[in-house]
């Protein structure tokens, strides 16, 4: 039979998973990088068929990601996102996600 101590260890490993499962749940923001590597084509043609942008909804993001730097161009939760961030990536595109900040 497990001491009270184990019983604790437990319980706050369990709170600590708790913790990690709420965070995930976070709103967060899908960020594509500027780069002088990838055509605005490629990134417009990457955002239609990953992000399910209209060609004009991606077309304005590529402009902003070439004026900006970056820019978020989809939001939701992480498990949403990591997939897109993903095929993006693979693409030869630099992505990544954020946490929204509240």
């Amino acid at each position: 039979m497990p001491s009270i101590a184990g019983n604790t260890l437990t319980r706050t490993q369990q709170d600590d998973d708790m913790d990690v499962l709420t965070s995930s749940e976070e709103p967060c923001s899908l960020i594509v990088w500027n780069d002088e590597v990838n055509s605005f084509e490629w990134v417009i043609e990457t955002l239609v068929e990953v992000c399910g942008h209209s060609w004009e909804q991606a077309e304005q993001c590529a402009f902003i990601i070439h004026s900006q730097g970056k820019y978020a161009v989809k939001k939701g939760l992480y498990e949403d996102l990591k997939p897109q961030c993903d095929a993006i990536t693979d693409r030869g595109i630099g992505a990544t996600i954020e946490v929204v900040a509240e």
